[in-house]
């Protein structure tokens, strides 16, 4: 590397000021940077370049096969779908899609409405203050994932508070039981798919895929109602504009998710499988890089007054749910799941607001997801 290199994580200074580096970080497109365990990375800084590299076919998500090499049979079934390369990654996106449609997502509004009124009627039966993301964004998110798949309401608690191998175990339990009787569900849906394309799911691939979207789609979407509730709470001016007038919930929804990144970029990281230029900069074969996109969503080319909150910006096309072949499967229903969660946040409780001073919110000290520990609020 040229260049002294930066530490990266960045650190957030304040629940609502991001990181000092991302004010300048796009003055240098690519960027040499340390990571927590002490290795080395490139780091993509602008929105454009970020697109571009995410897309190149010349990186690998999977730091075990940099020349493309195909997997082994065993790698090939531990393997996540992020960490997954084409053609593996192309045969289960395309299974993946036809199972969770936008169709399936829209029908779930119901469900999704009902979750989030009966879990704030539950927190506000007591008296304030109550931990938000305890109390509402985490039972709220594990409600939805549940339902989508067709765990029974019964089990969802226990299932996805289980360890990973009771998880697994249950799973197959109701995996087992879709198969002799399919209902409305993620579940039978993965189970017909899966089972008429060409190539077909394992029995493998298919727990590993209900476990995985109950998992990862639990933890990521609490985490995010977490940070966009702290983060409007915050603007008071915005707050207002969306109270007055609900059908500004779509773009608040992108401009709270483009200021608010609560999943660090580290999970962006791509291994160079041949030597590629970035920006005018050489990333040698063999080298990390990372597509630092809290910092695309903050590149004044293409989003006005980046560090400025405003709900009316048109046009938002951040970053949050990545982009490319990447792109996140479960977008669409993480934001019919926020949209209609702050809703009924606003509508059913309108003195929604800290219990404690924004500055002693903690987030995590983790290096993929950095969300808050609590939020505790009072109404």
């Amino acid at each position: 590397m040229h260049a002294d290199p930066i530490a990266f994580p960045f650190a957030w200074p304040s629940p609502l000021e991001p990181p000092k580096e991302l004010l300048t970080l796009r003055e240098r497109p690519v960027v040499p940077a340390v990571l927590p365990d002490g290795s080395t990375a490139w780091l993509v800084t602008r929105y454009e370049d970020i697109r571009t590299v995410l897309s190149d076919p010349r990186l690998s998500r999977n730091r075990n096969r940099p020349d493309g090499e195909r997997m082994v049979k065993e790698r090939k079934k531990a393997i996540g779908f992020v960490d997954m390369d084409p053609p593996e990654h192309t045969r289960m996106r395309r299974i993946l899609a036809r199972a969770f449609t936008a169709g399936r997502v829209e029908r779930m509004r119901p469900l999704i409405r009902e979750a989030a009124r009966e879990l704030l009627a539950a927190m506000t039966s007591g008296s304030p203050p109550a931990d938000l993301l305890a109390s509402f964004a985490a039972p709220f998110s594990v409600r939805v994932l549940g339902d989508l798949l067709g765990v029974p309401r019964d089990e969802q608690d226990a299932l996805c508070s289980a360890s990973a191998r009771e998880m697994w175990l249950r799973m197959q339990g109701l995996v087992a039981a879709r198969r002799e009787k399919p209902a409305n569900d993620l579940i039978s849906a993965l189970i017909e798919v899966g089972d008429s394309e060409d190539g077909r799911l394992s029995e493998h691939e298919l727990l590993h895929w209900c476990v995985a979207i109950l998992m990862a789609g639990n933890e990521t979407t609490a985490t995010e109602l977490g940070g966009l509730v702290v983060t409007l709470l915050g603007h008071a001016d915005q707050l207002a504009l969306l109270r007055d007038d609900l059908s500004l919930m779509r773009g608040a929804v992108d401009e709270l998710l483009r200021c608010q990144v609560v999943g660090c970029s580290l999970s962006m990281l791509r291994y160079v499988k041949e030597d590629i230029e970035v920006a005018g900069v050489t990333v040698p074969k063999g080298a990390s890089l990372i597509c630092v996109l809290e910092s695309g969503n903050y590149d004044e080319t293409v989003f006005p007054e980046p560090f400025r909150l405003d709900i009316t910006r048109g046009g938002n096309h951040h970053l949050a749910f990545s982009v490319g072949p990447h792109y996140c499967l479960g977008a669409a229903l993480a934001r019919v799941q926020l949209e209609i969660a702050l809703e009924e946040l606003l509508v059913t409780l309108p003195g929604l607001r800290l219990a404690v001073p924004v500055g002693e919110l903690r987030r995590h000290d983790d290096s993929f997801m950095q969300g808050f520990v609590q939020v505790p609020v009072a109404w």
